[in-house]
């Protein structure tokens, strides 16, 4: 079996699509099923097995992202479905249209990911438009585009449940991105702390993930500033880059935070990440419009407690309640849940085995199986 993803984003762009393709590429290599990737050129990208880099444009004020050229990425996709079996569309950008009519062309099946719940996300970006007319926009362009494909994928339950209520009819598949063995590898916590100049015994609270509006960071600003009442010392690490990231480095100021609150950007995912995973305490997560929340599996893995919100797809993960806290849907609430697992070792130390055991059910080969099934039952 071959199969063809497409995507407008992929590494060095980092982000939970990226991270989604990239697991799932190695995971189905491991059972034996070949699979390419059509992918934007970010300039200056390391060559990858399997991955065909389509040129591309900078997106302005966008330093991360980039446009492919349409006409290029759909001769390359429609090229490289000539041999496949099944094509997979992993965005719904310029990737989506070029692999539709890659698909339709060919007489191939055809499905897709929905990552995104683009609702939510819109009046961030157009806060000029009124928020109900971007809904209705929102909500009639994911069910043209999931209808008109053979099989839909989504990361969450409540993500079934939004696409129905849109009207959206083509089967919707519930399948999370898994995770793959390297994230369970021991990261060196005291050797971050001791890079970061951070003593062992104060509260370190990590927050990883794109810095942008919708990942609802300025809630945990707040929420921290009302935690230090309780803790003092605490320090909150913030890990990533985006848009946002002016605007919390103000509010963290305004809030009194400057001296506790530390932008730390990228970090290598293999060796910095999974060590800043180990040295924090506590891994607090507000997002509400996120699909999946692979970040607390990932922050779970490295026996890290979680303290988040339980809100769209997040609660598939945090319904259990292993290895978590779920808080309180606002600032004080969220820091008294906080504050009462910093004071109290024993239950941090019992919610990372937890969380580590839980974590380990994830994994990336059961789920590639899966999706497995889920390609053979589209192929004739």
């Amino acid at each position: 079996m071959r199969i063809l993803m497409v995507s407008d984003v992929y590494f060095p762009r980092i982000n939970g699509v990226s991270t989604s393709i990239e697991t799932f590429r190695g995971a189905l290599a491991d059972l034996g099923i070949d699979v390419d990737l059509v992918a934007p050129d970010y300039g200056g990208d390391a060559p990858r097995p399997g991955v065909i880099r389509v040129p591309a444009w900078r997106v302005p004020h966008d330093p991360e992202d980039r446009l492919a050229h349409y006409g290029k990425l759909r001769r390359a996709t429609l090229e490289a479905a000539a041999n496949c079996d099944v094509i997979h569309i992993q965005t719904p950008f310029a990737a989506h249209y070029a692999g539709l009519h890659a698909a339709r062309t060919l007489r191939k099946p055809v499905l897709a990911s929905y990552h995104t719940l683009f609702e939510e996300y819109l009046q961030h970006y157009i806060p000029w438009l009124p928020a109900a007319m971007l809904r209705g926009l929102a909500r009639r362009f994911s069910r043209g585009q999931c209808n008109a494909l053979d099989a839909v994928i989504v990361p969450s339950t409540a993500m079934r449940q939004r696409l129905r209520e849109y009207g959206v009819v083509r089967p919707p598949h519930v399948l999370p991105t898994g995770l793959p063995a390297a994230v369970f590898t021991p990261g060196d916590g005291p050797r971050f702390r001791a890079d970061q100049g951070i003593a062992a015994d104060v509260p370190v609270v990590l927050f990883v993930g794109r810095v942008a509006h919708e990942k609802n960071i300025g809630f945990l600003l707040e929420a921290v500033a009302l935690a230090r009442r309780g803790r003092p010392d605490l320090i909150f690490l913030i890990t990533g880059e985006g848009p946002a990231r002016p605007d919390l480095e103000r509010q963290a100021a305004r809030l009194g935070l400057s001296d506790h609150v530390r932008f730390l950007g990228y970090m290598d995912r293999h060796r910095e990440l999974p060590a800043a995973y180990a040295a924090a305490d506590a891994f607090v997560f507000a997002s509400r419009t996120e699909t999946q929340g692979l970040v607390l599996l990932e922050a779970m893995a490295q026996g890290c407690p979680v303290v988040a919100l339980s809100v769209m797809g997040t609660a598939d993960i945090l319904e259990p309640r292993r290895g978590c806290r779920v808080a309180a849907d606002d600032p004080a609430g969220f820091a008294a849940t906080l504050v009462k697992l910093l004071n109290d070792p024993d239950a941090r130390a019992r919610l990372g085995e937890e969380a580590r055991t839980y974590a380990g059910e994830w994994s990336d080969k059961t789920l590639a199986r899966r999706l497995v099934d889920i390609y053979r039952a589209l192929m004739p």
